[in-house]
């Protein structure tokens, strides 16, 4: 079945946009109009936002990746006190500009996956668990590590993690325990309103440079004859996740080259050749950048690279069990644990079975 296409959807993307925010404005001026200027771009953005979350899920075919974005801003909205209905008000005004503008190719699978969608939006959940509920054993410094980083006091935050070492803790318990978990709690208190993007930046910031202080510990094993090459997409600023499977895999004796965030597609694909890398491994937190992924594999396999495995990762992944085929990956894993497993069965397979 082919892949159903959204060339219009995304090539009109703000024209668009500014289409839904007229109507959603002219629908409720009086609490609209008293954002002033800022807020109405604010609005504008948004709707920019749902439409191309819209997009990749139509490409993916996948109505799970819009579902779940929206679940998500729910929280956010709730947590900045807008109206309850801004968003279903926002999602009609898109349903009637994409209803009139879209071309009939498009049209018909953008508002199924619309309507869909906007069905679900009464049992979306306005709040959010906290990730650190005692579940793990190292629940407790993960507390403590967020707690010193939400403090600003860097020094803390890296002692507790030195003396959890000293204390024969693995580096992979900390990695998945500590520092995973409280990102993910750190990404709950920003979509709470609990934190800013300042405090967001700095506990990201600071819990990198505590990471490196780990180094050491991490690059003292056997190593293998296997080259990885780990990047994140174009675009892409979350880079904890990769940077976790990078160090998971050295820790599993791989020779491996991280590229970091918002990498640019040529300079990754040039990287596997000169590295005649065993591995690329991607990362892609937020829904809109599946796409680049999609192309970034397809042009990797355009350039005869075809003994290069690819392994794909993060949120979009986690929510849709086979959307690493749809992307043309190799494989898939949940996170830096898995990726290590996944990627020595990929290199262990291709030498029972030539590619």
């Amino acid at each position: 079945m082919a892949t159903p296409q959204t060339t219009y959807l995304r090539s009109h993307q703000q024209a668009l946009a500014e289409k839904i925010v007229k109507q959603q404005y002219a629908r409720h001026p009086e609490i609209w109009l008293a954002h002033g200027e800022q807020g109405r771009n604010y609005s504008v953005r948004d709707a920019g936002y749902h439409l191309v979350y819209l997009a990749e899920a139509i490409e993916a075919d996948d109505p799970l990746l819009f579902n779940e974005y929206l679940a998500w801003v729910t929280v956010l909205f709730a947590n900045l006190n807008f109206p309850n209905d801004t968003l279903s008000t926002t999602l009609d005004c898109a349903r009637q500009v994409l209803s009139e503008s879209l071309p009939a190719a498009e049209k018909e699978a953008a508002l199924a996956l619309l309507d869909a969608a906007t069905a679900e939006l009464d049992n979306a959940p306005t709040t959010l668990p906290s990730f650190l509920n005692g579940s793990e054993p190292l629940d407790e410094l993960a507390r403590q590590f967020l707690a010193a980083l939400l403090q600003a006091d860097r020094h803390t935050a890296s002692r507790l993690i030195l003396d959890a070492v000293k204390k024969e803790f693995s580096i992979k318990e900390i990695y998945l325990q500590v520092f995973q978990r409280t990102q993910r709690e750190i990404g709950r208190l920003w979509q709470t309103n609990q934190i800013g993007v300042a405090e967001e930046h700095f506990c990201t910031a600071a819990t990198q440079m505590i990471m490196s202080q780990l180094y050491p510990y991490i690059f003292t094993g056997e190593r293998k004859d296997r080259r990885a090459v780990i990047a994140c997409v174009g675009g892409e600023l979350h880079e904890i996740g990769a940077r976790m499977v990078a160090d998971f895999l050295e820790m599993s004796g791989w020779d491996t080259y991280f590229l970091g965030a918002n990498t640019p597609p040529r300079t990754i694909l040039q990287t596997v050749e000169q590295r005649q890398a065993d591995l690329l491994a991607l990362s892609a937190t937020m829904t809109f950048h599946v796409s680049e992924v999609t192309d970034i594999i397809r042009n990797l396999r355009a350039d005869n690279n075809a003994a290069t495995h690819v392994l794909v990762g993060g949120y979009p992944f986690n929510l849709s069990p086979d959307l690493w085929r749809k992307v043309g990956a190799d494989g898939y894993a949940a996170d830096a644990a898995t990726a290590v497993a996944a990627a020595d069965k990929l290199i262990t397979n291709s030498q029972l079975i030539p590619r």
